[in-house]
């Protein structure tokens, strides 16, 4: 091999493996933590343009320190502002639903009037007055 050694991975010590490993998945989660960061920095309501061209900058300038500080002043408020986004979310999808559900209204009311005629509570003629009414609603 002209002088040259080969570099085989059984070279690679196995505590070597688990530290690159460790570092990479710390690298990993550092840049979610940064988008995390970031993320809530412009989604939260409460703070003004400055605040969050501020936060940014110190975040992008000096990134851990700007993290870790983000972090111990903001930090019980992203929890809540998340949970307050969930609950919004949830409140829209509960509307849109009641919303969609309230357009089958004519099919519960034939439903009920069809209950009604077999019960014998109204006639056939009142049945087929009361479905006209609702079918042209």
């Amino acid at each position: 091999m002209n002088g040259s050694t080969l570099n085989l991975a059984a070279d690679y010590p196995l505590l070597n493996v688990f530290w690159s490993m460790m570092w990479f998945f710390l690298w990993i989660l550092w840049f979610m933590l940064l988008f995390r960061v970031i993320g809530d920095v412009f989604r939260d309501d409460g703070l003004s343009g400055w605040g969050k061209a501020g936060w940014c900058v110190f975040v992008v300038i000096v990134p851990f320190l700007g993290i870790f500080v983000y972090l111990i002043a903001r930090g019980r408020g992203m929890g809540e502002r998340e949970m307050q986004r969930m609950q919004r979310n949830q409140e829209d999808m509960n509307s849109y639903i009641r919303e969609t559900a309230g357009t089958t209204g004519k099919a519960d009311e034939l439903a009920k009037l069809a209950d009604l005629k077999t019960h014998g509570h109204i006639t056939a003629e009142e049945f087929e007055t009361a479905k006209a009414k609702v079918l042209a609603a």
